[in-house]
């Protein structure tokens, strides 16, 4: 081909251009993620605690954790072996971070939320601000109803940048084993995520909506409160989620409706206007008809 490349990763080795030397791989695109890390040679942060750090005395640290300047973890708050805290991170007392952890800067960490082993939390993350509960009081003001839960993050996963996931009212918000979560996502109190989902930009799950394993919420989608959404299910990009959706569907468009009818009637959407002329024009015609036969 035309790649300038001295190599390539693919998968059959007859579309292998003569002139490049090629590495065949039954999966191409995780073979390149692990070379990647070959070549990849991460800042070093030194093992210890900052002077300028706070940790409270009766904090548990486990060996080997690193905690940046002007980071502060609090009372009874568990730190997990090899944890690394970088910089203006607090950890809220009663907290726990399971071994192996990272935890870029300008993270929250609330009070009583677990975090488990292999976790990342990428920068200005929040793990369990208020769920967003309100009740109306005689005289029709709001009142702050208590967020007494927690969030549980389990092991392995990933919560990327300016992501908040809200402490449930009762019980705990979880995020499954090995789901990744991207940037500016919202998980409301009381939700629940599966295994091994993928929750992408700006995707915003509603107080109590249950989410299956291995499932892929496209970037914008938006899952009203109260509903589940099966195991496989894969949302498009901006797909309005009002009611429950099985197992092993694909869905698309607000509210949603299945993918391949989202499809069809996208492209009708395009040609609505020469539509409407067309009915239009179809139905003078018919009107002109009628009158001919009547004075016929």
């Amino acid at each position: 081909g035309s790649t300038l490349a001295s190599a390539v990763i693919l998968k059959d080795p007859a579309d292998l251009p003569a002139h490049l030397a090629g590495l065949v791989s039954p999966n191409p695109y995780l073979t390149f993620a692990r070379a990647l890390e070959l070549f990849h040679f991460p800042v070093d942060h030194p093992v210890g605690i900052h002077p300028l750090a706070l940790v409270a005395p009766t904090a548990h640290i486990g060996a080997e954790v690193t905690i940046g300047a002007f980071s502060v973890v609090g009372d009874r708050a568990s730190i997990g072996d090899r944890v690394t805290i970088l910089s203006n991170t607090t950890v809220y007392p009663e907290a726990m971070i399971g071994s192996d952890s990272f935890v870029h800067s300008q993270c929250v960490v609330r009070e009583r939320c677990t975090i488990g082993q292999r976790v990342i939390l990428q920068n200005g993350v929040v793990i369990g601000s208020d769920g967003f509960g309100y009740a109306k009081d005689s005289d029709e003001r709001w009142y702050k109803i208590p967020q007494t839960g927690r969030v549980i993050i389990e092991d392995d996963v990933e919560i990327g940048a300016g992501t908040v996931i809200d402490r449930a009212t009762l019980g705990a918000t979880i995020i499954g084993r090995g789901t990744k979560i991207d940037n500016l996502v919202q998980v409301g109190h009381g939700a629940v995520v599966g295994e091994d989902t993928l929750l992408c930009a700006q995707v915003g799950l509603a107080g109590s909506t249950q989410v299956g394993n291995q499932v892929i919420l496209g970037g914008q989608v938006g899952a009203a409160g109260h509903l589940t959404i099966g195991d496989r299910v894969i949302a498009t990009p901006q797909t309005g989620i009002p009611n429950s959706v099985p197992d092993d569907r694909a869905i698309s468009g607000s509210p949603a409706i299945d993918h391949r009818a989202w499809l069809r009637s996208s492209a009708v959407f395009a040609q609505l206007p020469a539509l409407q002329k067309k009915i239009r024009q179809l139905r003078q015609r018919v009107e002109e008809l009628e009158q001919h036969s009547k004075g016929g």
